[in-house]
């Protein structure tokens, strides 16, 4: 973020609260590793049949993923975000009429 230009301290939560799902994110990966079970995993239900479902640890990775992706984003860590933060931080606000007016006012005393 600091070679981007875009880290202000009070980002510091939300860069906490990405570090937490990362953590989470890499364990979960580990433990799907150690397991060593592919990407589906196979069962049998209470009929006895033999299903195969996609293994909850990967599910659990991509959401992880996904949720550390939008945190990404939001913190200007994507080009997306970059974008959309420089925009932000470049735009300059629109004065009323109103405000324009008694700025003058003020400015002619």
């Amino acid at each position: 973020m600091r070679d981007a230009g875009v880290y202000q301290t009070f980002f510091k939560d939300t860069i906490d609260a990405l570090a937490e799902i990362l953590a989470r994110r890499d364990a979960t990966l580990e433990e799907f590793e150690a397991q060593g079970t592919g990407l589906t995993i196979t069962y049998t239900n209470k009929n006895g049949d033999l299903i195969s479902k996609v293994n909850p640890l990967i599910t659990l990775w991509n959401t992880l993923n996904t949720q550390a992706l939008s945190y990404w984003k939001e913190l200007g860590l994507t080009p997306s975000g970059l974008k959309k933060l420089n925009d932000k931080s470049i735009k300059v606000e629109k004065k009323s009429t109103l405000e324009a007016a008694l700025e003058a006012l003020g400015a002619d005393r």
